[in-house]
């Protein structure tokens, strides 16, 4: 996450504050399987709408807090800022697409196995396009991981394309919200903001033009779930963004491994999703990889 140049960095030093506000957005992302389970009777498309259209005013109300619509304000005028604002929101869009369209279909291994690879993708990222030299133990991460997504495309037939769109969109979202120069907070009210107008457009067609909307037609239920979009969507982001500022790089990197072991045990446990042999072949190579990651990058923090 971007950091605000207004505000001076934080210390590189763990506060339980910070791991407090880090642990309770993990353990809400972590859960998000059984909400977007809830919703998965309705199409991804308006889910997603709703999600844009319902953050928005919390985000709102978070800047008002915190006294930072200006950077807003700021960010309106400037074309460049808008343009990286709409690719980040696009990006954005696609992952969340994805996962709540794996969810809904019954593939939320596919779903943990993308978040799995995310972090060793975003260090691939980083090697090839800002040129960070690797360690040994990155690269035999990595290599790890490209075994795996090989292991599974044979046994499929095809790229197991949900866990790397998950992987990837994330991955380059993440990278270029580095090169936007707002604060998270900000930034994701930016983003939710560009996207509001289609998203609007398209839940009022869907409402007023075609009738094949959710939101006050099918019942209370469905209404209530689609106005919490805003709220599993916003939330987690915004209490993540303030934990991160307060916890060192390190401690985060081991951290988000929680969603997705959250995800795959409940794919497994309460969805019954099959694991079959591939796949129990497939995770340990990347849990390993992961374990290589971690360790690399504990040795240069305690290097620091």
């Amino acid at each position: 996450m971007s950091t605000d140049a207004s505000v001076p960095l934080a210390k590189n030093e763990d506060s339980p504050r910070g791991f407090a506000f880090a642990l309770t957005a993990y353990l809400l992302w972590g859960f998000l399987p059984f909400y977007m389970k809830a919703v998965a009777h309705i199409q991804p498309a308006e889910v997603i709408a709703h999600r844009i259209v319902w953050s928005l005013p919390l985000a709102g109300i978070v800047l008002i807090v915190l006294g930072r619509t200006g950077d807003i304000s700021a960010a309106l005028r400037s074309p460049r800022m808008l343009a990286m604002g709409a690719l980040t929101a696009s990006l954005i869009t696609v992952n969340w697409g994805t996962y709540v369209w794996a969810i809904g279909a019954g593939h939320s291994l596919d779903a943990a196995l993308g978040y799995f690879i995310n972090p060793l993708f975003s260090i691939f990222l980083g090697a090839v396009l800002l040129k960070e030299k690797l360690q040994p133990l990155q690269i035999a991460a990595i290599a790890l991981a490209a075994l795996a997504v090989a292991i599974l495309a044979f046994d499929s037939g095809g790229i197991p394309w949900v866990a790397l769109t998950l992987a990837v969109s994330w991955g380059f979202y993440a990278l270029l919200r580095k090169t936007l120069p707002l604060g998270p907070n900000q930034g994701f009210f930016l983003e939710v903001l560009i996207l509001s107008v289609p998203a609007l457009v398209y839940i009022l067609y869907l409402e007023l033009g075609s009738g094949q909307g959710h939101f006050y037609r099918t019942g209370l239920a469905d209404t209530t779930l689609l106005l919490g979009c805003g709220v599993v969507t916003a939330v987690p982001l915004m209490i993540y963004a303030n934990g991160a500022k307060l916890l060192k790089l390190s401690t985060i990197g081991i951290m988000q491994y929680i969603a997705p072991t959250m995800i795959f045990l409940i794919a497994v446990f309460a969805f019954q999703e099959p694991l079959g042999t591939a796949r129990m072949i497939a995770f340990p190579l990347i849990w390993a990889g992961l374990f290589f990651y971690s360790w690399s990058m504990l040795k240069g923090s305690r290097g620091r």
